[in-house]
């Protein structure tokens, strides 16, 4: 998708809630882009969700409710600079903030 739109468009960048991608860049014609920008949310979990319970059904097969996680929450995504004239992307990074203990 990103090199169909490369030129059309500032970013194109994806999300499946998972691992992020080493792969953020600006492709030729001026669109950032990046294929997973990774999970924003408890990073010690199953998808957000606590990692004994998920695990506990996988491996017993026995239905329960899988809790949110609470613990080591981060924030993912992607810091994109746009000249504002042509609309080109000039840089991306992929950015990571982790919650602290004091909040």
């Amino acid at each position: 998708m990103g090199w169909h739109l490369d030129g059309r468009v500032s970013v194109v960048f994806g999300t499946h809630t998972h691992v992020p991608t080493g792969d953020a860049r600006v492709l030729p014609g001026g669109t950032a882009y990046m294929t997973d920008l990774g999970m924003t949310g408890p990073y010690d979990s199953v998808l957000g969700r606590c990692k004994h319970r998920v695990l506990s059904a996988l491996t017993t097969g026995v239905p329960t409710n899988f809790d949110v996680a609470t613990d080591d929450v981060r924030l993912r995504g992607a810091l994109i600079s746009v000249e504002a004239g042509t609309g080109r992307a000039r840089s991306i990074e992929a950015i990571e903030f982790m919650a602290t203990a004091d909040g």
